[in-house]
């Protein structure tokens, strides 16, 4: 018991040290200082860490008892509140949704099958196939990333996974998406509002080394759980070009339509009803994925509704914490307060608030995708548990990057931030 109090109240105490920061509305309800919407939804959490078999229930009791303090407390209006969110909100159920859809694709095209003659049989292999997931998170959206992963594991391990190795699956697919635009929505994000491309290339200089350290201590616990399974006496399984080729068509889909339509849903699921007319799509992922899609949807939701208007000023420091706060609280909005208010090294933020919701199997659009595959991972204190390296791996490589670059924020990229810092300038 001790120890689940200890988990509850490391993931706790970011959320509530961030409630007591910042600027927030005069409207609502507080108590000491802070707002009710974030007891609310830290009660949530908690809620979410203790009754594991039942977090749908508790995510949206949650939602629901948000939506009525504000309704009860301030003028909130959903309608006007959805036509904000709505994008963010469909394009993840797609994403969810189409990337179910492509991890049995590829499950069942015959690649894992042929991968144990290829992976070594020692902890290595399973340290390979988070290089891969990395790899491939940097070039395409993480969650299909983790999924492709997951879907591997569900073979080569015989779905014999550790609890750590799907945490640093995970870790692996954010951090892979940190330094690039494509890889994560809120490097993607970012580059939409004008960010560079090259300035958040330097959370590499954190990320990799990060996964060397979280990828060995993972790949250990993963080979001593279970080995790579390797008949070598069996022949190699037929490759299913269609099933193959429609995960070809789905991730490109994806990477186009984000580029162009800031959409990648879109792109998704065009590519996945024109593979149907070709082969054989199973249907029958979306029900299985759906409850916990909703799931992330309703905590997305419930922190959108929070009343922060501001993050505390931009610095190193404020950026670390970051980390921690992604965990519990959506990265989406966080990283749009931190581009409304500017002042940030863009890639020491990409590092932290990519990274930092894999601290947590619910901290990511990853993590809940990859529950979906394997639903050991819907417990707080286990995955903390398991998975400690990726905390440690967290802060080794965010004060790698400080080390190495230093905290160096960009000019800015708004013509107000660009007038607001020509007007200070004048000042002094």
């Amino acid at each position: 018991m001790k120890k689940v109090l200890a988990g509850l109240f490391a993931i706790l105490l970011p959320l509530l040290v961030f409630a007591s920061s910042g600027s927030a509305g005069s409207e609502g309800l507080a108590v000491a200082g802070i707002r009710l919407e974030f007891i609310l939804f830290a009660l949530t959490l908690m809620g979410v860490a203790l009754f594991h078999n039942q977090t749908l229930y508790v995510a949206l009791t949650g939602l629901a008892s948000i939506l009525i303090l504000r309704f009860l407390t301030t003028d909130f209006n959903l309608v006007h509140h959805i036509e904000h969110e709505w994008e963010i909100l469909v394009n993840l159920l797609g994403l969810l949704l189409g990337f179910a859809i492509l991890a049995k694709h590829f499950e069942e095209s015959g690649v894992p099958d042929n991968l144990p003659k290829i992976l070594p049989g020692n902890w290595t292999g399973a340290f390979l196939l988070l290089v891969l997931i990395f790899v491939m998170s940097a070039f395409l959206d993480n969650i299909a990333a983790a999924l492709i992963g997951g879907s591997i594991g569900l073979v080569i391990f015989r779905g014999n996974v550790h609890i750590g190795f799907l945490a640093a699956m995970v870790a692996a697919s954010n951090a892979g998406g940190a330094g690039s635009v494509v890889g994560d929505t809120t490097t993607t994000m970012m580059w939409i509002d004008g960010v560079a491309i090259g300035d958040v290339l330097h959370a590499f200089v954190a990320a990799i080394p990060a996964l060397l350290i979280f990828g060995y201590i993972a790949a250990k616990q993963q080979h001593k759980h279970q080995p790579i399974i390797k008949d070598l006496s069996a022949e190699p399984k037929a490759i299913d070009g269609k099933r193959l080729l429609v995960c070809v068509m789905i991730l490109i889909g994806a990477v186009t339509t984000n580029v162009l339509l800031d959409f990648p849903a879109a792109g998704v699921w065009a590519a996945i009803l024109i593979g149907a007319t070709f082969t054989k799509t199973p249907w029958k992922e979306v029900p299985h994925a759906l409850p916990g899609s909703v799931f992330l949807l309703s905590l997305v939701l419930s922190a959108s509704m929070m009343p922060v208007d501001q993050l505390p000023a931009a610095s190193w420091q404020t950026a670390f914490a970051l980390g921690f706060i992604s965990s519990v609280f959506d990265n989406i909005p966080l990283t749009k307060l931190a581009l409304d208010q500017g002042g940030y090294d863009w890639g020491v933020l990409a590092y932290s608030v990519g990274y930092g919701g894999s601290m947590v199997w619910f901290g990511s659009s990853a993590g809940v995708a990859m529950s979906n595959l394997y639903p050991q991972a819907k417990s707080v204190v286990n995955w903390v548990k398991n998975g400690w390296h990726v905390i440690l791996a967290y802060v080794a490589g965010f004060f790698i990057l400080y080390a190495l670059v230093g905290w160096h924020p960009h000019p800015p990229h708004r013509d107000e931030h660009k007038a607001a810092a020509e007007a200070e300038a004048t000042v002094h």
